[in-house]
């Protein structure tokens, strides 16, 4: 049996998508919770069907519940087979749930996808102007077993006239995407791992010498975008 939350006034939902940062943003939701002694509410939003996820999304899932019964959650919740936009679906559940604070994950999206999409924030806001917003960023420590990078700082991507692709710590305007640099330790160049968000999911890839060294997955990360935007 649920222990009774003291608050009722506030009421707390952690919005979850699969990556690394899912269980960060529960743990964050339910510290905020636990001061406040408020209800909390997970949800995640799928397209699909729950019985066609594929064994990655289930084990995240699964993980998350697990999490949602360890701390004592009100309500864990599956929006699957789900064709509405995610702002619209959240939405909903916050006006259902009586939400009055959301969690969210941070959207590192390229400065294109800003431009043509629009913030998912700003449309968030919109939809339910009357919620204060906490927004996690994408954890800046990168585990390893050999754990020789110094701690992540914010860099960005850009494309050079020859085709290649830089690594760049000021903001260009005609930055590709921003994500976090991971340097290895005991090195004066910059040489590491440049972690970035695409699509929801999490990408990696090496950096010597400030140019990466597999230009082959921005590109493809690239040409999925504009294929999006094709399709709108």
């Amino acid at each position: 049996m649920k222990n009774p939350k003291g608050r009722m006034d506030e009421s707390i939902l952690v919005c979850v998508y699969y990556g690394p940062n899912g269980e960060r943003l529960i743990k964050r939701g339910c510290k905020i919770a636990s001061m406040l002694n408020c209800p909390l509410y997970i949800l995640t939003i799928d397209a699909l069907p729950y019985d066609e996820l594929d064994a990655e999304k289930s084990d995240y899932i699964e993980r998350w519940k697990q999490l949602a019964i360890e701390h004592n959650v009100e309500e864990f919740m599956i929006k699957d087979n789900e064709k509405r936009p995610a702002a619209k679906v959240i939405a909903e559940v916050a006006r259902e749930k009586h939400i009055t604070q959301i969690i969210i994950g941070q959207t590192a999206k390229s400065r294109w996808e800003e431009i043509t999409k629009g913030s998912f924030m700003n449309v968030l806001l919109r939809e339910i102007p009357f919620v204060d917003f906490h927004v996690v960023s994408v954890d800046r420590s990168l585990k390893t077993e050999e754990g020789h990078y110094e701690k992540g700082c914010r860099a960005y991507l850009t494309k050079d006239k020859e085709g290649a692709y830089r690594l760049s710590f000021s903001h260009p305007k005609d930055a590709v995407f921003e994500g976090i640099f991971f340097k290895e330790q005991g090195t004066d160049f910059n040489n590491g791992v440049f972690k970035f968000m695409n699509d929801n999911k999490m990408m990696q890839v090496h950096i010597t010498d400030d140019d990466v060294t597999e230009p082959e997955v921005v590109a493809s990360c690239t040409a999925r975008i504009k294929e999006e935007m094709l399709k709108k």
